[in-house]
């Protein structure tokens, strides 16, 4: 299965078309705006429902206002391209690419991150059944905000994780086969843990410049291996 992961475009979505080489599934891990204004959103479904990937996938972030404040608003945005995008928020949406398949879980909640969209309080009741909504059977989970202690870091406070801690401890349950995140722009970067794949898929650096690449990848489903681009 031919994979590209990216997240956190803030409206600069166009700035990497150049970047996308293309495949079987492509998936966003949220912040596809600035504040989630209904013209933001409008181009970016415009944007990623056009890219040559069979299955389109993204989940919302803490500035993508529209999903969490309209959320029927929002879900006339995606009636519209519906047969081409999905949309995951608390859901899963299952893969088909031959004979691979894969479960997808998306869902676009944090610790408390200043005065922003889908926050919750840090190791609080909410944001735990929060996470213990995720299927047990997910392959590939989707989340804005990285789990703590992995590529979540930012530049010049290393050693201060900010990551949530919840999430952590639920994906050493549910073990999924890869892990994408975003939300900490500095935080880009993979780590595999004999288990779990880890991407934060950023593409805007701290200063919200195109700086890091796309990640792109031949994955086997069964086996969990991974063949960079």
């Amino acid at each position: 299965m031919k994979i590209t992961l990216i997240s956190d475009t803030h409206n600069k979505h166009e700035q990497i078309t150049q970047d996308l080489v293309g495949g079987d599934l492509i998936i966003h891990a949220g912040d596809i705006s600035s504040m989630g204004y209904e013209c933001e959103v409008n181009d970016f479904l415009e944007w990623f429902q056009k890219l040559p990937y069979n299955n389109k996938v993204f989940i919302s972030g803490n500035h993508d206002w529209l999903f969490m404040n309209y959320p029927k608003k929002a879900k006339k945005f995606i009636s519209c391209c519906e047969e081409k995008v999905r949309y995951l928020q608390d859901k899963s949406y299952k893969c088909v690419v031959g004979k691979e398949k894969a479960k997808i879980y998306g869902s676009p909640w944090q610790p408390e991150f200043y005065n922003w969209a889908f926050n919750l309080q840090r190791r609080g009741e909410e944001l735990r059944l929060k996470w213990e909504e995720i299927p047990l059977d997910t392959d590939i989970l989707i989340t804005h905000g990285p789990s703590w202690g992995v590529v979540d870091e930012v530049v010049g406070r290393e050693g201060d994780h900010l990551g949530c801690e919840l999430l952590a401890e639920r994906i050493k349950v549910v073990k999924p086969k890869i892990h994408v995140c975003g939300h900490i722009h500095s935080g880009h970067g993979y780590h595999f843990d004999g288990t779990t794949h880890f991407f934060n898929a950023s593409i805007l650096n701290e200063r919200y410049v195109y700086g890091y690449k796309p990640f792109s990848f031949d994955w086997n489903s069964k086996t969990n291996e991974i063949i960079f681009n």
